[in-house]
């Protein structure tokens, strides 16, 4: 059963924000993936619910002339896995939302529900740290925008003030021109479950052989989604070899918090962080031109 008190819908932006203002109760939902999970597991108690699906502002993917990628909150992961702006400017998001769930929950789930759950184990959420995404704002008060790597607070917390609601995502073009990346899920199984890691690296390399850049974005190896600034700023301008790779792995530990579950112990994912970001990170210099390094 569902425990649903109130459900409102909104048809744009203005009318969302002002019933938010005037119930702080009032939780969003789109795909409502996640929320109705919660209610249904009891986690969420009489709940009054507002609708942002009708938005039609909301919506779509494009790319501006001045090369930024604006990637409305409302597309569902199914969209992002076929956009043609995704798959040839930042593939690396479309490997990652096809890691969501099945096909089912990818047709409804949302990836601005992805991001504003607030959860470490987000699939979208390694992408965009590593892809520097910024978070458009919208509340009565006016907009702002936010980088996703301040917008995660703690778990389940994230920086939407009252009465405000995601209205863009966006990818600027020093983030991507230049750049390829790969993304991998590790799970139990191979879909319908939760990532135990999720691990994304981003790369330029220049004259095929020297790291220009690497970016390393990490899901449930802390708290909140994270960045590896230390692994990271080894890696730039040092030659692209196995030894070099190894080292980048041990020191994307050291940027991790991991902690024991029940789905894996912190060991076994500091692990994973130091094996995943080498895999990852040897078929982002392959994609980037790179050879192909054993």
């Amino acid at each position: 059963m569902y425990d649903i008190k109130a459900y409102f819908e909104a048809e744009t932006i203005d009318e969302a924000t002002r019933l938010l203002a005037d119930n702080p109760n009032l939780i969003v939902i789109a795909g409502g993936t996640d929320v109705l999970i919660k209610i249904h597991h009891g986690k969420i108690q009489k709940a009054e619910l507002l609708s942002i699906r009708k938005i039609k502002s909301l919506e779509g993917i494009r790319k501006l002339e001045d090369g930024r990628i604006i990637i409305g909150p409302l597309s569902t992961f199914t969209q992002i896995i076929n956009d043609p702006v995704i798959k040839e400017n930042i593939p690396i998001l479309a490997e990652a939302a096809l890691s969501m769930g099945g096909p089912q929950i990818r047709n409804v789930a949302t990836i601005g529900g992805n991001i504003c759950n607030g959860a470490t184990s987000a699939d979208s959420a390694p992408s965009l740290f590593v892809l520097n995404a910024e978070l458009k704002l919208k509340g009565q008060q006016g907009e702002r925008i936010v980088p996703i790597q301040d917008f995660y607070l703690g778990p389940g917390r994230v920086d939407l003030k009252p009465g405000e609601i995601l209205t863009e995502i966006i990818i600027s073009p020093e983030n991507y021109i230049g750049y390829a990346g790969h993304y991998i899920k590790f799970s139990a199984r191979k879909a319908m479950d939760i990532a135990i890691l999720g691990v994304a690296v981003l790369c330029k390399i220049k004259e095929g052989t020297i790291f220009e850049d690497v970016r390393i974005g990490l899901g449930v190896a802390g708290p909140t989604p994270l960045r590896c600034p230390e692994a990271e700023a080894y890696a730039k301008g040092k030659s692209v070899s196995a030894q070099v790779i190894a080292e980048i792995g041990r020191l994307a530990v050291k940027s991790t918090k991991a902690r024991t579950s029940w789905r894996a112990s912190k060991e076994y994912r500091e692990h994973l962080v130091e094996e995943l970001t080498q895999r990852a990170l040897k078929a982002a210099i392959v994609k980037a031109g790179g050879e192909e390094i054993a």
